[in-house]
């Protein structure tokens, strides 16, 4: 059975348009076979993490867009050391039904606030069975009137 990913509520953003679900499904089955390379030129952010939340892989588009270095990442416990804020209920929560029931495909609106500003952004959550890991997919997203 193919997963369906949730919608957000009304005014969240999405991390693809609803014409580009399936490209979503596609990258989501082959995600765990791409290189470091493949992974650095997707136009979304894509972090993979083990069952206890360290980071295995950072591609350079979320590190561009968190301005950080990518490979500093590499190791590090993303929930604990590279983005406090994802603690809570709604992100690390799912994250960790989801290793415990090995299964995951979640889509939700989350803000990330940094010194240089507020970044809204769409996540998606997916198990992979694969590699027993999880994939963050960050798709950035600008509420309606923001500016950049």
């Amino acid at each position: 059975m193919k997963p369906t990913p949730n919608t957000p509520p009304t005014g969240e953003p999405f991390p693809l348009q609803a014409s580009s679900e399936e490209s979503l499904d596609a990258l989501i089955q082959r995600v765990d076979g791409m290189s470091e390379v493949e992974l650095d030129h997707l136009p979304l952010g894509m972090i993979q993490l083990d069952g206890q939340g360290r980071i295995l892989k950072f591609n350079k588009t979320e590190a561009s867009l968190a301005r950080i270095q990518a490979r500093e990442q590499i190791g590090k416990n993303f929930f604990y050391d590279v983005a406090p804020c994802t603690r809570v209920r709604q992100f690390y929560g799912l994250f960790q039904e989801g290793v415990r029931a090995k299964k995951l495909y979640q889509t939700f609106g989350f803000v990330f606030r940094f010194a240089h500003g507020a970044r809204h952004v769409a996540i998606t959550l997916f198990y992979s069975e694969k590699t027993n890991s999880v994939w963050v997919l960050v798709s950035d997203k600008k509420m309606p009137g923001e500016q950049g």
